[in-house]
């Protein structure tokens, strides 16, 4: 990782009788100008476009988990191929996203999210066609071509964010972007359930609602800064790529694990619960399934907003927050293999497990963002952010062939894996006092 750098910036204080003048007045007096508070608006608007990304791209799947039970009886299917509705969408994003990195390195990040956002919407109807339909093999093409629209979306907003911000600000947008893709986990359950009230499919002719709103909101709120430098050619462009992982290889690598851990244990928990719920001895179902499933994201939300907040590139409090959340996630789960009988006991860990991974993700986010130069960001990011989205692709699968087997071994194995995350993120990734 990049050496540390520390600030040298000096403050000079002028003290007389009654006055002390300092170079924090002209600081003051810019922040209250017309100018300054009109930036300040500016930003925040951005900070609103930015995540209304993350967001759509999340409903893309939460919203669908409360609906599985209903979808698989309705078409008829197995348990794992209504696991695919979720999987397949993740496992065909996670193979185009490196190739949208690329191209959003070589044009722009708006020409790949745009049309992005335009397949992503559009899939979604034919999706909802396919369940009209009842034909599954159109509701499984329509969400894999659906993947294919969600690989120009987040991941590309996060090399964004790189590209717009630095120092704190950076930081603070990368926690709001991971926040509001955990409130879109909060939310998408709770709404999932209540547009199922209308009719079971709703939610898949509900995509194209929210990626217009997120499109409109990139296209006219997000001004991409203009590139200095000229595209590389592809061979020296992957060149490059394969020298930052020869330089950084062991943190990235660490890290990159870490994050797609925390996603496949977030998801694979999510179908668990969604699955024993609607069985004796707990019967919930509808709306109020939706608020279970939202408790334990709740947790998570607030904590990747607050740690995104206060971390601001400062190295030592990223990786004390890192190895705190995979240790809260390992404890948690471990507990969960004898306390998972009682659901009130069983949610609170749970809680505490999505807690661990508000605090690890947007650490992993401002680190791996700040790693390399704009001209590699969007590949970098992309990878990234495409071993996450297979975390989330074998996530239901996985955890629904240990559910045959026994829900404690749903337990044993996942917290083993964070123990397995935590050594790695405490030996390999170790950042300098200040992230660059």
């Amino acid at each position: 990782m990049p050496a540390a750098t520390k600030s040298k910036h000096k403050l000079s204080v002028t003290f007389t009788s009654d006055i002390v003048t300092d170079d924090s007045a002209d600081a003051a007096n810019a922040k209250s100008s017309p100018d300054a508070q009109g930036r300040r608006k500016s930003k925040v608007w951005e900070y609103i476009a930015l995540s209304t990304v993350p967001l759509v791209l999340v409903l893309g799947n939460s919203m669908l988990v409360p609906i599985l039970p209903t979808l698989r009886s309705k078409l008829g299917i197995s348990q794992f191929q209504s696991s695919l509705v979720i999987s397949l969408f993740s496992v065909s994003a996670a193979i185009i996203i490196p190739i949208a990195g690329y191209l959003s390195d070589r044009f722009s990040r708006k020409a790949v999210m745009i049309p992005a956002l335009i397949i992503y919407g559009g899939a979604g109807i034919l999706a909802g066609f396919g369940a009209v339909w009842n034909s599954y093999g159109v509701l499984i093409g329509a969400r894999a071509l659906q993947g294919i629209g969600a690989a120009g979306t987040a991941p590309i907003a996060m090399a964004l964010v790189g590209d717009l911000y630095k120092e704190g600000k950076e930081s603070q947008a990368l926690g709001l972007i991971e926040a509001s893709n955990g409130a879109g986990k909060v939310v998408s359950p709770i709404l999932g359930s209540l547009l199922a009230l209308i009719v079971w499919y709703a939610a898949f002719f509900a995509f194209p609602a929210f990626c217009l709103l997120s499109l409109l909101a990139i296209l006219f709120l997000i001004k991409e800064p203009k590139r200095k430098e000229e595209p590389q050619p592809i061979r020296k462009y992957m060149q490059s790529i394969k020298q930052i992982f020869i330089k950084q290889g062991r943190w990235l690598i660490s890290s990159f694990f870490a994050g797609s851990l925390a996603l496949f244990i977030l998801f694979g928990v999510l179908f668990f619960l969604s699955d024993i719920l609607e069985k004796p001895p707990y019967s919930i179902d509808g709306v109020w399934k939706g608020f279970v499933l939202a408790i334990p994201l709740f947790g998570m939300v607030t904590t990747s907003y607050i740690t995104g907040t206060v971390i601001r590139k400062n190295g030592v409090l990223i990786r004390w927050l890192m190895n705190i959340g995979l240790a809260l996630m390992a404890v948690s789960l471990a507990l969960a293999i004898w306390l998972n009988t009682n659901l009130y006991v069983f949610i609170g860990l749970l809680t505490i497990s999505s807690i661990g991974t508000g605090l690890l993700l947007p650490c992993l986010n401002t680190m791996i963002t700040g790693a390399v130069e704009k001209a590699e960001r969007g590949m970098i990011t992309s990878l990234y952010s495409s071993l996450r989205f297979f975390g989330v692709a074998f996530g239901p699968p996985l955890f629904g062939w240990m559910m045959g087997k026994s829900n404690q071994l749903v337990f044993i194995t996942v917290s083993a894996l964070s123990l397995v995350a935590l050594g790695l993120v405490f030996f390999m990734v170790k950042p300098g006092k200040k992230v660059q």
